[in-house]
């Protein structure tokens, strides 16, 4: 039975289901399962709707800031869609809890400061914190990004500190897509380097997504003693490089300082 069906059976048994809201979610929720953005012909075809029935609902989200369209006219989820996200209580206390942190790092680091977690369906990272450096040249992302898991030093850290179980499970579904030569697309390789960062108590990733920029990651806590997100730098790799030792260290004490604001104690992860 495919989902028009199943969804037809649904209006018929509860008469609480409308067709175009439907739609509107599946659009979003695929939407936000796709870092690379979504194409109309891809969306007609998974959302089984004609593309001249889908267009005014994409021109009206997008128009409202729900979806945003790439160059290629690709569709990803929007700003105005991941600031309901943030504005959760627990993203919005993780936010409101980092912040000084976070402004902190980057004036001690002279690098973009930023705030992550793991995206609902555990396949990439989303931003939902940015301190940019006033330098000019620097790493700048947009809060509400989504970037994917293996390629980045915010990724990692927190796929590497989920429980063993749960890492499996995001391991077994990620796709290791290759950015640069660098990039990591083996599944052993990701494991050591996870094996690593549970080790180092931090992330780096240099040039894997992008050729030219790095960053480096520390996972946070909540009270639970849970990875809740990873506080990052990011900058030129050729500005980065020859301070590795120091911004791996002014992270990981950043992280630790809003792991305390959130109420966490290290015993109870041990």
């Amino acid at each position: 039975m495919n989902r028009t069906t199943r969804a037809k059976k649904a209006t018929a048994s509860t008469g609480a289901r409308h067709r175009a809201t439907d739609r509107v979610i599946d659009i979003l929720e695929l939407t936000a399962a796709s870092p690379d953005g979504v194409g109309l012909k891809d969306l007609s075809v998974r959302v089984e709707t004609p593309k001249s029935s889908l267009l005014p609902l994409l021109r009206t989200l997008s128009a409202r800031g729900y979806l945003a369209q790439g160059r290629a006219g690709e569709y990803r989820l929007g700003p105005r869609a991941v600031e309901l996200a943030v504005r959760a209580p627990g993203r919005r206390d993780l936010v409101e809890a980092a912040r000084p942190a976070l402004e902190a790092l980057m004036r001690r680091t002279g690098e973009s400061a930023f705030l992550t977690t793991l995206d609902a369906d555990a396949a990439a990272v989303v931003f939902i914190d940015v301190v940019e450096t006033d330098q000019l040249i620097r790493y700048t992302v947009n809060v509400g990004q989504r970037s994917p898991l293996h390629a980045t030093a915010n990724g990692k850290a927190i796929l590497a500190m989920l429980p063993a179980a749960e890492r499996d499970d995001v391991l077994r579904a990620l796709t290791l897509k290759r950015y640069t030569d660098r990039t990591i697309t083996t599944v052993p390789a990701l494991r050591a380097a996870l094996d690593e960062i549970r080790v180092a108590g931090a992330s780096t990733s240099i040039d894997e997504i992008v050729k030219g920029a790095s960053g480096i990651a520390a996972p946070v806590y909540d009270r639970d003693g849970r990875v809740a997100g990873a506080c990052a730098v990011g900058g030129p790799t050729d500005r980065m490089k020859s301070r590795m030792r120091q911004l791996t260290a002014d992270v990981k004490a950043t992280a630790r300082a809003i792991s305390t604001l959130l109420g966490y104690d290290p015993d109870t992860r041990r």
